[in-house]
């Protein structure tokens, strides 16, 4: 099925999930909240393994990184959505909250609205349905202008790579070598995104404010400048993204959560020694989050995307999206246990998870800024120590003819090995 089409069906999940929990209380059914958590929870997993793949398929080399992004921007509106609908004035007392819940159809009906009108994945419509007419259609209208023979030219040469390829299977794609680098990048990549401890974050914030002096009934309004700061690093990454590189953010991003979540361990630790000792906490917390966002919030759905190829994808995110899932639950599960054990303390476990991803990335993932999916997968052959069957066909297509074969990695590349760097 289209990504379009996955999009339009998984709208039926949204809604059916905000219409049960914004009835439950009325029909006095506990059990409809938790039904349509669980669906709303089908909906989330779906759109964000859909989405990312749509956005990387219909956008040039040159901004896929930035309108990749553009996922990461709107969960941070969605979330800054959330904490301004739940103040006391809105929607946020007893009395209304299920009209809260009953507003995640307003997003849903609007993508039903108006995602007809747009066109299928130029990609997809090559691809898979082999309508080359179709596919420059789709970028014309996508991009706005008539000549999109450059933009034809980079997906017509991945498809004819790729034209003797199936549709790889997730057991298939984790059993591939020549894959094995990017799987691994993948995984981790996506395990740091959930694990870095933005959650724990949340958990403390209300507590620090009111430690801070805060008084509780303001806490609400205060909260929303943890989302503005999400909403604002979020933008910036997606401008600077296509300059500086995915690499350098997504480093950085960890690293500097490693620098703030130590520093916020001590201020807590200090908390009741100076009455600035609190506030410094505060600006502890708002620096994560924007350390998240900044690179870790969005550019990991981004690589997964470019670190493979158009048959390969659906199963790498299929991938992706099950680590997500499953490290989120995980943290859910095993958080209030690591609380209570460490108390404060257990930043430093998110502080070891931050800098282990940031370690991991430095030595092995390649910058993916303006290259091309072939590209990319070039990149990852020395490091994987194996060719895809159809570069090997070339590369001996090419010894015949006389061109220079790529010579494989010397003993004094070997930090480049990916499996020989693997910190985690």
């Amino acid at each position: 099925m289209a990504e379009k089409h996955m999009l339009l069906v998984n709208n039926g999940f949204a809604i059916s999930a905000a219409l049960l929990m914004a009835c439950s209380l009325q029909a006095g059914a506990f059990e409809m909240l938790i039904v349509g958590r669980f669906i709303m929870g089908v909906d989330g997993g779906i759109a964000l393994s859909v989405l990312p793949m749509y956005l990387n398929e219909i956008s040039p080399k040159e901004i896929r990184g930035s309108l990749g992004q553009v996922t990461a921007i709107f969960i941070c509106v969605g979330v800054f959505a959330g904490q301004l609908l739940g103040l006391p004035e809105l929607l946020g007392k007893e009395s209304t909250w299920p009209y809260l819940f009953g507003m995640i159809m307003v997003p849903a009906l609007i993508q039903l609205v108006s995602l007809p009108f747009l066109p299928d994945s130029p990609q997809y419509l090559l691809f898979e349905k082999h309508d080359e007419a179709g596919a420059v259609k789709a970028f014309q209208k996508f991009l706005g202008k008539a000549d999109v023979s450059r933009v034809m030219e980079e997906v017509l040469a991945e498809s004819r790579v790729q034209r003797n390829i199936h549709l790889v299977s997730v057991l298939e794609l984790l059993r591939a070598p020549f894959v094995r680098c990017q799987v691994i990048t993948v995984v981790i990549t996506m395990a740091c995104y959930q694990l870095c401890g933005l959650n724990a974050i949340w958990f403390y914030t209300n507590s620090i404010f009111e430690k801070a002096g805060i008084p509780p009934r303001n806490i609400p309004y205060i909260t929303l400048s943890t989302g503005g700061i999400e909403i604002l690093a979020a933008v910036i990454s997606g401008l600077v993204i296509e300059r500086l590189g995915r690499r350098p953010l997504l480093i950085g991003g960890f690293g500097l959560m490693t620098l703030f979540f130590g520093i916020l361990t001590i201020t807590l630790k200090l908390q009741d020694r100076a009455p600035w000792v609190p506030y410094l906490s505060i600006v502890c917390i708002l620096a994560i989050i924007a350390s998240f966002c900044s690179g870790p919030g969005g550019i990991p759905f981004i690589l997964t995307g470019e670190l493979f190829q158009q048959s390969q994808r659906p199963a790498a995110f299929t991938i992706a999206g099950t680590v997500n899932w499953l490290s989120n639950f995980a943290v859910g599960l095993l958080f209030p246990f690591i609380q209570r054990s460490l108390d404060t303390y257990c930043f430093l476990v998110f502080a070891a998870i931050c800098f282990t991803g940031a370690v991991y990335l430095y030595f092995v993932l390649p910058e993916t800024k303006n290259r091309t999916h072939a590209e990319i997968s070039q990149a990852f052959a020395k490091r994987n120590k194996a060719y895809p069957p159809e570069e090997k066909a070339d590369s001996a297509s090419a010894d015949e003819t006389g061109n220079q074969k790529p010579e494989p990695d010397s003993p004094s590349s070997t930090l480049n090995n990916c499996a020989k760097n693997r910190v985690v």
